[in-house]
Parts: C-alpha cells; structure tokens; sequence
C-alpha cells in the first residue's frame, strides 16, 4: 500500500495517526507530496490524502481511510462512531472551518475564531462528562476519535482556543495529542508552524457561512439560545394568540381500536417476554416502556394508536420451570403472567391489549401460516441430529444447551445464538455442550423436523427491504444486523421441536412436535390481536393503511426483521409488515450484568418495594435508554438525576410557577402584556417543542427528554432574570411585569405537563390537576407553545412534585442489590434448617462462615466459573490491565462468596515478602 499525504493538509493529520496505530500490520508506503499534484489519476483535481491499494485501487476520503487502518488493526465497528463521524462531517467541519478560516486567513482571534465552534466543543465534553468514558465511543480508541482529533488538533494545539471550563475535552484532546503516532503526525503536517502551516490550503477555500438554528444531532448539545428570525418570531406569537381555540377536536374513543381509512394507523408491539422470566430493569427500557412512550405521544398527535404485548408461554424453558415448582406448564404460564401483567401495571405501561400465546386463536393462526407455507413450498423436511441428555431423558431445546461458539470462541453460547457475535447456532455445531440442567454432556440423536425455506424467500425479502427501509426509522443497529445476516447469506431454518408444550404441527407423521417458539412467537401479536377483537385483520392484513413499529432489544432483531416478514411473505396473505424496528443496545447493572441467581440488579418486581415512585423509575431508566451504544443504570447517577434534573431543574420550575400565581395572584393567572422578551422566549420554547416532535417523530427517545429539560431551564432562566417576587412589591408597571412574567412562566408549566405525559404519566397528571389544565389541553400535544391557561384561569392548590433522594438511602439501596443479599439469604437459610455443628461453622480470625444448601453452592460454583471464562478471555486478549483488574476482583469476589457457602475459612490474602 502507499499513503500520499501533504503538509499543510488538515486531512492528513488523522490519516497519518490512524496509519500509525496499525503499524506493522501491513506493509505501508507514505509519500509526501505538493498540494496541487494528481495521484488519483481518473480525478480531474488534485487531491490528498489518498491510500492506494495493492489491488490498485484508491481511497481518497479521509474517513475511509482511517476506517481502513482501523479495520486492519482489529476494531469492530460500532454505531456510535459511525454517528460520530456522521456528526463531524455535518456540524464539525462548517464550524471548524469557518473558524480556522478566520483565524488563518482573515487573521481574526479571540470570540471570533472560538464562536463558530463553541457549540460544537461543548457537545464533545458534554458527551464525554455523560458517558464518564475516556473516548467518544467508550472505554477504548475509536476511529472517532482519532478522525475527530485530526479535524480538532490545528486549533486546539493553542490553549487559546480549549476552554479551560471545558474539562472532559481537555483531557480528552490532552491523551490522544500526547500518543507518538499523533505527535507525528502533528510534526509531519504542520512542521513546527502550528496552524500557520494550513494558510497555503486555506486560502483556496471559499469563505464560509455558517447557517443558525439548531439541527437534529445524534447526541444532546449544552442548550444555547439559537438565533431567530423576525419571522420565527412572529409565527410563534401568532400561534401562542390563538390559544386552545387552534386545537383539533378530540378523537372520540373506539372499542375495539380498529384501522380508520385517511387517518395514521399506528399499530405498536413491544416484544413478547418469557412468561417464566421475571423482567429486569433492562427488559422493561429495552420493550415496554420505550414503546409506551412512543404509544402515549402517538395518541396524544390524535394518531390512531393500538399497543399490543403479551407473555410469550411456550417452549422447553416453561416446561422446565413447571418441573423445578411441581406445576403444569399451564399453571406456570396463569401464575407468571400475572406477575408480568403486575409489574408492567406499577410501571404505568399504557397497554391497549396484554394478552398471551396460549390461545386457540394462536393455534388457529399459526397452523394457517404453515399450512400456507408448505403448500407453497417453502417448507422442508429433513433428519436432524439433535442433542439430546441421557440423564434428563429428553432433547435439549437450543436455550438448554451452553457451549463454545464455532464462529467467535465465546465460551456461553447458547444453542441457537451467540450473545457475543449475534450468529444464529445449531446446537449440534457448539464445542464443549453441556446440558444446562444438569451439566452433563448430551449425545446427538437423530430426528425428522420441519424447516423454512429462507434461501427461497431471500428474494422476496431483499425486495421487500428495499422498499422498507428507505425513509423508515429502523435503528442503525437493526439495519446492521439483517444486512449482516444478508450478507453471509441465509440458511434453511428449522421450525418444529420434539416437545410437548407448543402449538401442535398439523403435518402427517409429526403429530408428537411442536413449532419452534421462536417460528411462531412472532404470530402471537396477530392471536393477541385477534383476542381482543374479531376484526383483527384489519390490523395484521392491511399494509396500505397501517404503520407498524415494533420495539425490542437487539438481540430480537432477526427474528423481527428476517424470520417473521419471510414467513408473512411466504404466506402470500398480504400481512402488514414491520416499517420502523427500534431496538436498543443492553442496559447493564452498575459494573455488571443483572443476575437473578446471585442477587446483582433490580427487577420488576423489585422495584416497587424501593419507595421510590414509578415515574422516577421511568425518568432515569428513560434518560439512560441505551440507544446508541449499551448504557449502564447506577444508583448514585439516578440519585444526581433525580436531585438536580427533577427536583432542582423541573419541579423548581413548576413549583414557584404556580406558586408565584397563587401567592401574588389570589390563584388566577394575570393578565400578559408580551414585551419583546417575552416574544424571543416564546419562539425559544416553541423551537424547542418542534425538536422534541422531531426527535420523538424519529423515536429518539432518550434525546427528546432532553428537550424537556432544556425549556424548563430557559423558565428558570426566565424567573431569574425578571425576579417577579421583588417586581410584586414595585409600581404598577412593575407589577404589571410580575403579572406578565408569572402567567408566561405557568403556561410554559403547563407545555410541559403535557410534553412529560408520555415519560412521567403520574407526574404530567398532577401538574395538569394542580394547574386545572382544561381536558383538550391535556389530550392534544400542539406542534405550537399555546396559551392553554388565559388570564382569570383560575388553578388548584400547588405542592412539590419530588422529593430528595438522599445518599444513606441509595447506599442501603445499592448494598440491597448488589449482591450481598444472597450471601445473607444463603447464610438465614443454613442457620434455619438446624444448629450448626463444629463441623459446619468454622470461626477464624476473619469471619464465621456457615455452609449453604447444594442448589445455591452450585449456583455459585457456576458463576465463579462463567467469571473465571471471562478473566481467561480477557488475558489472552492482552486487555487494558485495568479491565483485567475489575473482572478479577469480580472473580474474587464470588470466590469469596463460595467459601462463605460452602462454610470454608476465608483465607487472608498473601503479600509479598519483604527481602
């Protein structure tokens, strides 16, 4: 390979530094040459940096490049960089070079070279300071951020232009400028000039423009007041004077909610959950509570809304969790999904329809498909090598099957998929299977089953995405995942399993299986539909009319994206297929992974016990949704949030709003005479609305929060500044500016009781009773800020919204799951069988221990085990040292508890001897 590259380039700088980090992993020629000769030669202009490869061909865009080095040196891609690099090109690069232009060129300094790009930096450190990484995209060095060191390093090498204030991007320009493939790159480009060296470049540029306003970016930005337009201004004061009147009239309700011709029909699913599985937090943000919030703002667009979810009841796992309770599968399924219908309840999750998989209706539905499908031929049959344990007398669902993953080496795959690398497994193919029940080794038997025909339906499929997914807001990492499977080109799958707890296969000669859950799963949202209303049809079999979005984690995409549309395509049925699939990243536990076995995490049913609201719950679990990259709920994180973003920011707000109208004002709003101000703040908020139905529009979540929180700031702002509780107390004019100030501030209040309603339900309810919001003001989000509470708007009593949580409360919370309960579990309940004996409780200088039943010793034999995997891949990996040392003391940790377990002394640790 050879790289040209010239000094007094900006592009050369990353280009050089990615080349630099991929060393010795190909053999690399650099040349330096003039700006204006031609290396690209079917390019009539010249241009640098190019890479020309051995194939002959040329990369000649300075991304493609870096993302080339990178690619050699054994990163994974990952969606956030790729947002990173999207946002450096679009919001970056205008800023950045209107503001080397100035400097350089027109020889500017100070505000006028930093102000173009103020915004930008300020959304790198905020990004930085949310994440508490050291890089952009996580723990380690990406291809942001060398790709953006590059772009930032001519400006910021001048400690001018790094703000002081701005911390976290400090460090983070301070770690990559001091690495040695950086420095020499910085050398190579800008030859101890520093960013004099760029004018020869630079004054071939034109002279830029920067366009205000503020656009939709991947990432929260530090809220600024953008510039506005006399115009801008004027709409938003026209709206606002128009008041409630500017509203449409209430959709009357339907029963059932059925598809209405020239309206939005927008049908929501939430994946289904294992009946047996308790939900941890992770589920909950992952499904049903990010579809409820997409649920409650569609109905408040007055969008024809239904939202579906159920209890996914078939399959091996409930078959064995009826064996472990001595119940049949059907008493496990009544008794499950009421827990399940009890959590999402106290999570305030607005279901149209809660329903579940075993039904007639699923039966019926699911045989009708099939039936489809194999007259069609797109089913296949063919002699199956299956495991199968000896000691259970069974064959091993996938799921109960644990192994090393044939593609990646990850040593806990299950047998139908790597949580590691997503590939779909046939358990016969996994090195090292055990069963998970007993862990003995299974034996592979043969069997005659039923498979889909994916290869004939990769067509059909390829087709039907291309006219999906352009427009669409399916995720990145949803796109990713099907086009990956695309890519390695797909497999028949098989479709039926010899077990007894399933929808039955109306087939000659299989009369004794089931349909794989994970085949007809999937149909469980048209039998769900169809037991709420026999016109369900019109739902599932009306593409034309019905925007379909399903909500899941990741790890569902293909079965979403790829099994169920070849099985609907197949079916030739004219079934309404997914148009937006949304699926997050994972949300972790703390440094961790939720456990149900050791105790480590909260899970629904938990949380209720915590005294902590629901709504609260929702917030936090909202604000950290894992939309771009997996995010990590912490106790002392959700403790900030609520103390400064809720109780300080949000609560302060509408508190001293209402309080201001009912202390100042005998509990009516007063009358509003608009200064200037007031209009600019008008149209601030109203910028800030149309952000929030931009992003929630997009199903960006997580950010529209944001914007709540931003036009609650401007209030705040806005009180501070007027001091209405000293203007009270003056002259008329005075006066008259408290009224003013106060009746705007209480309707900004009231804009944002609605605007939470899809994030904080309980909350938006109380501020709408609190300030007696009129019934249409409560039901219609406006694209426009409205008066909704005209002067003599008479409000109810006003009181706090929240409450301080306090750091005594979040540490007991914190110990409580953690994981150190089941070490007292496991101790109450050794202690209650009987008394120990001198065998059984050993005193030590460190601790008594006392021994645990087998059940719970072999749980924890397992973790120490699945941990010990994780140090040994980690090692042989050569990882940071430090991440080695946090999963080794996790080891140790839950070595500690083992012993304690198994009632052995705990041994004090071995120091070195002093020589």
């Amino acid at each position: 390979m050879r790289l040209f590259v010239s000094e007094g380039d900006p592009g050369s700088l990353p280009v050089l530094a990615a080349a630099g980090r991929a060393q010795g992993r190909a053999e690399l020629r650099i040349s330096t040459v003039g700006p204006e000769e031609r290396v690209v030669p079917f390019l009539t202009q010249p241009k640098v940096p190019v890479l020309q490869l051995d194939s002959g061909n040329y990369l000649f865009s300075t991304s493609a490049i870096c993302r080339y080095f990178f690619l050699l040196s054994g990163w994974e891609q990952d969606d956030l960089t790729n947002q990173w690099l999207e946002w450096e090109v679009t919001e970056l690069q205008p800023a950045l070079s209107a503001a080397l232009y100035y400097l350089v060129v027109q020889g500017k300094k100070g505000e006028d070279v930093l102000g173009p790009v103020r915004r930008a930096l300020i959304h790198i450190d905020n990004s930085l300071s949310r994440r508490s990484c050291p890089f952009l995209a996580g723990e380690t060095e990406s291809l942001a951020d060398i790709v953006l060191w590059g772009a930032l390093y001519p400006l910021l090498q001048d400690p001018t232009y790094l703000p002081e204030e701005l911390g976290a991007l400090h460090s983070w320009f301070q770690t990559l400028s001091s690495q040695e493939p950086c420095q020499r790159a910085a050398e190579t480009v800008l030859k101890q000039q520093g960013v004099l060296a760029l004018r020869p470049y630079l004054q071939k540029q034109l002279q830029p423009s920067l366009l205000e306003g503020k656009a939709v970016s991947n990432e929260p930005e530090e809220e600024e007041l953008a510039t506005l337009s006399e115009e801008e201004i004027t709409i938003a004061v026209t709206a606002w004077e128009k008041g409630l009147g500017s509203l449409p009239p209430l959709r009357p309700k339907q029963t059932p909610v059925l598809p209405v011709a020239g309206e939005r029909n927008v049908l929501i699913t939430s994946a289904l959950p294992y009946v047996n599985n308790v939900p941890h937090l992770g589920n909950i943000i992952g499904c049903v509570l990010s579809a409820d919030v997409f649920a409650r703002y569609s109905r408040l667009r007055q969008w024809n809304t239904l939202y579906l979810c159920g209890t996914d009841e078939y399959g091996t796992a409930t078959e064995t969790k009826a064996m472990e309770e001595g119940l049949t599968p059907q008493e496990i399924c009544d008794k499950f999904h009421v827990i399940h219908a009890d959590i999402y309840r106290w999570f305030n999750i607005s279901f149209d329809i809660f329903g579940r998989t075993t039904t007639p209706q699923q039966t019926e539905i699911t045989q009708d498909i099939f039936q489809r499908l194999w007259n069609r031929g797109f089913v296949l049959q063919d002699t199956v090598e299956q495991l199968r344990c000896e000691s259970c007398a069974r064959f091993l669902a996938d799921r109960f099957v644990e192994g090393v993953c044939p593609f990646c080496g990850y040593e806990e795959a299950r047998g139908d998929q790597c949580d590691k690398c997503g590939k779909l497994i046939n358990a016969i193919e996994l090195k090292n299977p055990q069963c998970k029940l007993c862990r003995s080794c299974p034996v592979v038997k043969s069997s005659q089953h039923l498979f889909l025909d994916l290869p004939k339906l990769e067509d059909r499929l390829e087709e039907w995405l291309g006219k999906t997914l352009p427009g669409s807001d399916w995720t990145p990492n949803a796109r990713f995942i099907i086009r990956s499977w695309l890519r390695d080109g797909l497999k028949p799958r098989c479709i039926t399993r010899d077990l007894k707890w399933g929808t039955p296969v109306p087939l000659e000669g299989f009369e004794n299986k089931v349909f794989y859950v994970w085949f007809d799963a999937t149909f469980g949202y048209l039998s769900i539909t169809a037991n709420y209303t026999d016109q369900w049809e019109k739902w599932w079999k009306n593409p034309e009319q019905v925007n379909l979005y399903q909500f899941m984690a990741k790890d569902n995409v293909p079965f979403h994206g790829l099994v169920f549309p070849c099985s609907a395509l197949g079916a030739e049925d004219n079934y309404t297929l997914v148009s937006h699939l949304i699926a997050t990243e994972y949300l972790n536990y703390e440094d961790g992974k939720f456990s149900k076995s050791r105790g480590v995490g909260v899970f629904g049913d938990m949380a209720q016990d915590t005294g902590i609201p629901a709504d609260i719950w929702r917030f936090y679990l909202l604000y950290i949704r894992p939309e771009g990259q997996d995010s990590a709920f912490s106790w002392t994180d959700m403790l900030l949030k609520n103390n400064s973003e809720l109780l300080n920011n949000l609560g302060n707000f509408i508190n001293r709003a209402g309080m201001f109208v009912s202390k100042f004002f005998g509990g009516y709003v007063p009358e509003m005479v608009l200064t200037s101000d007031d209009q600019r703040l008008l149209a601030h908020v109203t910028l800030e609305l149309h952000h929030y139905h931009q992003l929630l529009e997009k199903v960006r979540i997580r950010d529209a929060l944001r914007s709540i929180l931003t036009i609650s700031r401007h209030g705040n702002q806005y009180i501070q500044v007027n001091e209405p509780w000293k203007r009270i107390k003056g002259n008329e004019a005075d006066r008259q500016r408290a009224g003013t100030v106060t009746g705007l501030a209480v309707n900004i209040a009231a804009l944002l009781s609605i605007m939470l309603q899809p994030y904080m339900p309980t909350v938006s309810t109380t501020i709408a009773a609190q300030l007696q919001l009129p019934l249409p003001a409560c039901s219609i989000l406006s694209t426009d800020f409205l008066c909704t509470l005209p002067a003599g708007h008479q409000i109810g009593t006003v009181s706090p919204l929240f409450q301080k949580l306090e750091n005594d409360q979040i540490e007991s919370l914190k110990q409580r799951f953690g994981g150190g309960q089941l070490e007292k579990s496991l101790a109450l309940k050794a202690k209650a069988s009987r008394k120990p004996t001198d065998v059984e409780t050993v005193t030590t200088d460190v601790e008594t221990v006392t021994t645990a039943g087998p059940q719970q010793i072999k749980v924890l034999m397992d973790e120490v085990t699945k941990q010990g995997n994780i140090v040994r891949e980690l090692k042989a990996q050569k990882a940071d040292k430090n991440q080695v040392a946090a999963e080794v003391a996790k080891l140790l940790e839950l070595k500690k508890q083992l012993a304690l377990a198994e009632g052995k002394p705990l041994e004090t640790p071995k120091g070195k001897k002093k020589k």
